[in-house]
This record gives C-alpha cells, sequence and structure tokens, in this order.
C-alpha cells in the first residue's frame, strides 16, 4: 500500500493545490493533506477553515485504494 502525504498552509487553497492533491491521489493508494499551523505565518483562514475548504475542494476524489 503506497501513501503520499501533502504538507501545506492552504491558505487559501488554490487550484494549483487541487491539481497536485487530484494528481497525487492517481498515484497511490492513501493521500494525507495534512493542514499545518504554523506559528511563524499569520494566515488570513483559521485552521479550521483551511481545513474545511481542502475538504469540500477534495470531496470527490478518489485514491487507487479508495476515498481520499
Amino acid at each position: 500500500m503506497d501513501t503520499i502525504v501533502y504538507p501545506g498552509t492552504f491558505d487559501p487553497v488554490t487550484r494549483g493545490h487541487v491539481d497536485i492533491i487530484e494528481r497525487g491521489a492517481h498515484l497511490c493508494d492513501h493521500l494525507v493533506v495534512g493542514v499545518a499551523a504554523i506559528a511563524y505565518k499569520t494566515p488570513i483562514w483559521s485552521l479550521d477553515e483551511r481545513v474545511d475548504m481542502v475538504r469540500s475542494a477534495t470531496a470527490y476524489f478518489e485514491c487507487r485504494g479508495g476515498r481520499l
């Protein structure tokens, strides 16, 4: 079982991020998208809002092994 981890702040999630997530999902059985809270950055959106944005933008994706 292959796993890919894609970390980032995603503030906000962009089409470029979504493109990388979609392409990565086709390469592995399980894709982990880590939404980071970094102390030295001042994000526009809260961590919960950014997690929700990534979930919404990727809701329809599937990996080779099933759901994202």
